[in-house]
């Protein structure tokens, strides 16, 4: 897939502000400081258009970027440590719910978790989360080039275990340096448009 044009996200905060055009959504889930934004600039191919910071919680809002005007990737606020208040946690909690709840073109989420360690206990409750309302679901692991070649069975094997992935379940090992995982992210996007 060639992504030929984004536009600057639509952001909502509830969903009578969301898109209402009826086209597929992939949501992208992860903890806070795990990569998002970085994942989001490597699969559209631009630099810095999704903003990126190193001070966990940037992402407050849902953010819908038109791809193609013809597919959303959905960012939501990232989940864990970040530096917010435990109110302000509970509400993003309650935004991400209502989404899930009333999105039916919501096709697939894609989870990110930090490949250089074992899922944190947010990571599995988030995943546990998304498998009881039957979505589909892929992991992907960020940050894959910071671990060596030698250790990464062994990485793999202990997220898959941690997740209690099965076989038909995707786990894909992303690198936004070397690219590693985007065509794999492309084709399960490509699958229901």
């Amino acid at each position: 897939m060639q992504i030929n044009s984004v536009e600057e996200p639509l952001i909502a905060i509830r969903v009578s502000q969301y898109p209402t055009d009826k086209k597929c959504e992939f949501l992208l889930l992860g903890r806070s400081n795990v990569g998002k934004s970085s994942f989001i600039n490597t699969l559209i191919e631009r630099k810095n258009f999704a903003r990126t910071s190193s001070k966990p919680g940037k992402t407050q809002t849902l953010n819908f970027y038109l791809v193609n005007e013809n597919f959303y990737l959905v960012d939501v606020p990232g989940y864990g440590y970040a530096s917010v208040s435990k109110e302000t946690q509970k509400k993003f909690g309650i935004m991400i719910e209502d989404y899930l709840k009333n999105r039916p073109n919501l096709k697939h989420v894609f989870l990110l978790i930090d490949y250089r360690h074992k899922p944190t206990e947010d990571d599995l409750l988030m995943y546990n989360f998304l498998k009881y309302y039957n979505l589909n679901i892929t992991a992907v692991a960020t940050k894959y080039d910071k671990i060596t070649k030698n250790n990464r069975l062994k990485q793999d094997k202990l997220i898959k275990e941690t997740l209690k992935l099965n076989e038909e379940e995707n786990f894909i090992p992303w690198s936004t340096i070397t690219k590693k995982g985007r065509n794999e992210v492309l084709e399960i996007i490509e699958s229901y448009l």
